[in-house]
């Protein structure tokens, strides 16, 4: 689409590029030109997908940013090594930027621990407070839907994998709670238009 906005989606833990896909169809009917970015979260983690992802948004020029779960975890990880990048707006699904209880969890036990592979630092240690010039806005789910809860204890609202406290980052734009689930964020209605909104006035509905 001649002119559109460009937007860099990132998936999760665990999930493939395709995941994103839905998504991406909204994103194109609303207007932008979605992309995605592809990574493998467990084998190569960060440090390898940080890097890659910084030489994506040098080469084509102003773009905005959707990620689900550790997928905004390596785009603002991206955006603070690299703090000239050209992106306007982040937009986080169910990121649990402070940190993840669910994972701090499964690394407290043998059997899972390996399952985060190199991702696990990230993803339980979190990002320090927002100062980047990006504006972020943070999407949280609220359905306890998920397999997190038996490792995390969550006192408060959660989406069945994150803590609706833990998507609250100190620093970002805006923040916004759907009635969705973990997964669910990236086929929901609700966190689509939310996304669109942030991305075109830097606030949600």
């Amino acid at each position: 689409m001649a002119g559109a906005r460009r937007v860099i989606l990132l998936h999760g833990l665990w999930m493939p590029g395709a995941s994103m896909h839905w998504l991406s169809l909204q994103l194109r009917d609303a207007g932008f030109a979605p992309e995605v970015f592809g990574y493998h979260s467990v084998a190569d983690g960060p440090d390898l997908a940080v890097p890659r992802l910084v030489e994506l948004l040098q080469g084509g020029g102003e773009a905005d940013i959707v990620a689900h779960s550790l997928g905004g975890l390596i785009a603002l990880q991206a955006l603070r090594d690299a703090p000239d990048l050209p992106v306007g707006r982040v937009v986080c699904l169910g990121s649990p930027l402070t940190g993840s209880g669910a994972a701090a969890g499964m690394l407290r036990w043998s059997p899972t621990a390996p399952l985060l592979g190199r991702s696990a630092g990230l993803l339980r240690e979190g990002v320090g407070r927002w100062r980047g010039r990006a504006q972020v806005g943070v999407v949280a789910g609220c359905v306890p839907h998920g397999l997190g809860s038996l490792f995390a204890g969550f006192d408060g609202d959660h989406d069945g994998t994150v803590a609706v406290v833990e998507t609250r980052l100190e620093g970002i734009a805006d923040h916004v709670v759907v009635e969705c689930s973990h997964s669910g964020l990236l086929f929901s209605a609700d966190a689509a238009a939310q996304a669109v909104a942030f991305l075109r006035e830097g606030r949600f509905l």
